[in-house]
């Protein structure tokens, strides 16, 4: 399944945005964007190096084919800018779980909000049963709380930490709009 979506730029002057599948020639930008420590912090799958890069994009790829990590990235023009994922179990299910990252140099910008409200719109309308999603953060990620906001994601519950993350996290839900 080859998927590419398309976010129109923004009235105030944000460029499109496109966002597809994963390819080997995104390594070295991958390993360049994971230099940064906050990206670090609250990603699980570190990118040090061409052969973490070759891994992380297996991962990805591998998604794609069993359909439990649909995983795009983002770009702004040719410049990868982020990633946004839809995170499924093996056994079918009506909820799923939203995750994503912006570049250092991309954040602030409404990247991550834009390219989380193209991917749950795809998502309610493309997967089939899916009519919740969650979007996962730890307690002191204060711009994942912005994102969730303004994505219409709203707070659910507190959880307690599980490793890696050493704190709690919140779990915000965005329901399947109903059918009229």
């Amino acid at each position: 399944m080859t998927v590419e979506l398309r976010v129109d730029p923004t009235p105030a002057g944000h460029p499109a945005l496109d966002l597809r599948p994963w390819r080997d020639s995104d390594i070295q930008p991958l390993i360049d964007i994971y230099r940064d420590p906050l990206l670090r912090k609250w990603t699980r799958l570190h990118v040090t190096g061409v052969v973490d890069g070759a891994r992380w994009m297996a991962v990805q790829s591998d998604g794609w084919r069993t359909g439990q990590r649909l995983s795009f990235a983002v770009l702004e023009g040719d410049r990868l800018v982020g990633n946004v994922a839809i995170k499924r179990g093996a056994v079918p299910s009506d909820c799923a779980e939203v995750g994503y990252w912006t570049a250092a140099d991309a954040r602030g910008r409404g990247i991550a909000s834009r390219a989380v409200d193209a991917l749950t719109d795809w998502a309610f309308a493309t997967l089939d049963g899916v009519t919740r999603l969650e979007l996962l953060h730890q307690v002191d990620n204060l711009a994942s709380c912005r994102v969730a906001e303004k994505t219409g994601y709203a707070y659910h519950q507190t959880l307690p930490a599980r490793p890696p993350f050493p704190l709690d996290g919140h779990q915000h839900i965005r329901e399947a709009p109903r059918p009229r």
